[in-house]
């Protein structure tokens, strides 16, 4: 070989192994399709109209949506080396998915998570979209300004008179019993379960219902059974946009991060990561977060979604800095035993 071929070939390997591995390997043939696995519902329209519109219009790929997430499914897949799903949702399970490595590692050189909060920089998840959990009250109760701006208020039953509304579940209303009771939101985890108990048999007397789905704590508002509640963002800016007279407070309301990631031995794993890639697109965020009134973390998205829904969004900056982020992994760990003894509560009433 002569010296100038040599010269060539050392800055060919050179400029190859400076681009990184992306460059070095071959762009795979598109597939025929690629499956995602999700809610559906809702949620899956608002996905076709957001996250696939963009991934297709790059790739010229079709996206099939298939529905429900299933951890159990997802591991005897992974397991057996059959997986089906390309990319897919993970609920309540998703830090355990990972955890026993039933997921691809997300490729941060394609999938571009630079601006988002150290919260949702996990290895293996990827934070689609966040809600949160908050106090909503009826507003023609306490007009004027008057209404509860914190959970100790919500605890505080002579000055904020009523009956009020907690979700029968250890997630979230541990949390608001210990915030009530003077706790910090810095200092919520590990939870202090012995005081938290302590906390919520000061206010078990005064919660008329325990409500188990999210469509339940706006309606109990508007249907005048409670006078405030604990409930979801996306509910209570559905019922107000429907007419209804519900004031909201974002005090140390909950963050809850929605992942999807990449089962392990996934087929097509090079155009999952490009899906992954386009759940991370602002414009798509915005576009799902106008349809389901769940943000994506991406901060550029606020600007563009639709003022009337930014108002109920926990990603402005306004709201995000008086919300805790929820401990997924404390809950991870602790989930099973905690709810244990939450039911054992419930049953001494």
């Amino acid at each position: 070989m002569s010296k100038k071929s040599s010269k060539h070939l050392a800055l060919t390997v050179a400029l190859i192994l400076a681009a990184g591995p992306a460059a070095a390997e071959a762009v795979p043939a598109k597939p025929d399709k690629i499956v995602v696995n999700a809610s559906g519902g809702q949620m899956g329209e608002s996905m076709r109209k957001s996250y696939i519109q963009v991934f297709t219009s790059r790739t010229g790929i079709p996206v099939v949506l298939t529905s429900p997430p299933d951890f159990g499914k997802l591991r005897a897949m992974v397991e057996s080396n059959n997986v089906e799903w390309t990319v897919t949702e993970l609920s309540q399970d998703a830090l355990r998915a990972a955890q026993m490595g039933l997921l691809e590692p997300i490729d941060d050189s394609v999938v571009d998570r630079s601006k988002y909060p150290a919260q949702a920089k996990h290895k293996f998840l990827l934070t689609t979209s966040v809600y949160s959990t908050l106090l909503g009250y009826r507003a023609d109760k306490f007009p004027d300004g008057k209404g509860p701006k914190s959970w100790a208020d919500f605890w505080d039953v002579k000055n904020f008179p009523g009956p009020r509304s907690l979700r029968n579940s250890p997630l979230d209303t541990l949390e608001f019993a210990l915030l009530a009771d003077g706790v910090k939101a810095e200092n919520l985890y590990p939870i202090d379960l012995d005081r938290a108990f302590k906390s919520m048999d000061k206010i078990r007397p005064h919660v008329a219902t325990w409500w188990t789905a999210g469509a339940q704590p706006p309606q109990l508002l508007v249907d005048g059974e409670v006078v405030m509640t604990s409930g979801w963002n996306g509910r209570f800016y559905t019922a107000i946009k429907s007419g209804a007279k519900i004031g909201l407070s974002w005090q140390n309301g909950a963050i809850h991060q929605a992942y999807f990631g990449i089962p392990k031995g996934a087929p097509h794993a090079y155009w999952a990561q490009r899906f992954l890639a386009a759940m991370t697109d602002p414009k798509a965020q915005s576009v799902f977060a106008n349809e389901f009134v769940s943000p994506g973390l991406n901060p550029d998205s606020l600007a563009l979604a639709d003022p009337a829904v930014r108002d109920y969004l926990p990603t402005s900056p306004e709201r995000m800095d008086r919300l805790y982020w929820s401990n997924i992994a404390w809950w991870t760990e602790n989930m099973a035993d905690v709810t244990r003894r939450w039911n054992r509560w419930m049953l001494t009433r």
